[in-house]
């Protein structure tokens, strides 16, 4: 039996700790999909601007079968329109954001279903949101990095990225 084929062992009880949140840069879950049809280039013109300070990505807990995500987006963060190949239920802990034509706040959330394309911009305290995933696993398909897009993303991170600095988490919880 290949390794990827034998059955993963899921503790029946685990406690986890935000102060060990794990940096999805340094071995997160989520992968980038090649096949998606933007060009997403974290380390080219979005990262020179700052893309990178605008967020924090901390995965909190992982087991087989499931996720659980911290993300605090500053104030405006140009997240791109996007996907994943799993369910994700998205809670609030603190701040707000537009989806859409939708403003949500504190205990507010929304759930999407595997490869459902969506963005959100984060308000003026930015948003913090636990990210619970039916997948240890996932992509990233970016489907919104147009020049046009891109544009727009470096002139927000132009205004934005000096004041991200003195910026705090809108609950003042701090995670890895």
């Amino acid at each position: 039996m290949a390794e990827a084929d034998k059955p993963r062992f899921a503790p029946p009880f685990d406690i986890f700790r935000a102060a060990k949140g794990k940096d999805y840069a340094a071995d997160g879950p989520m992968y980038m999909d090649p096949a998606g049809p933007g060009g997403f280039d974290d380390g080219g013109a979005l990262g020179e601007a700052g893309f990178g300070e605008g967020s924090q990505v901390k995965l909190l807990y992982s087991r087989p079968g499931m996720s659980l995500t911290y993300v605090w987006f500053k104030s405006g963060f140009p997240l791109p329109r996007h996907s994943h190949n799993a369910d994700c239920l998205y809670f609030i802990v603190a701040g707000s954001l537009r989806l859409g034509s939708e403003e949500l706040g504190p205990g507010d959330g929304f759930f999407l279903g595997v490869d459902v394309p969506y963005t959100y911009v984060p308000g003026p305290q930015g948003v913090e949101v636990l990210e619970f995933r039916t997948s240890d696993h996932f992509d990233f398909k970016d489907l919104g990095m147009t020049e046009a897009w891109m544009g727009k993303a470096l002139q927000t991170l132009a205004e934005r990225r000096a004041s991200w600095a003195d910026e705090g988490t809108p609950s003042g919880m701090k995670v890895g």
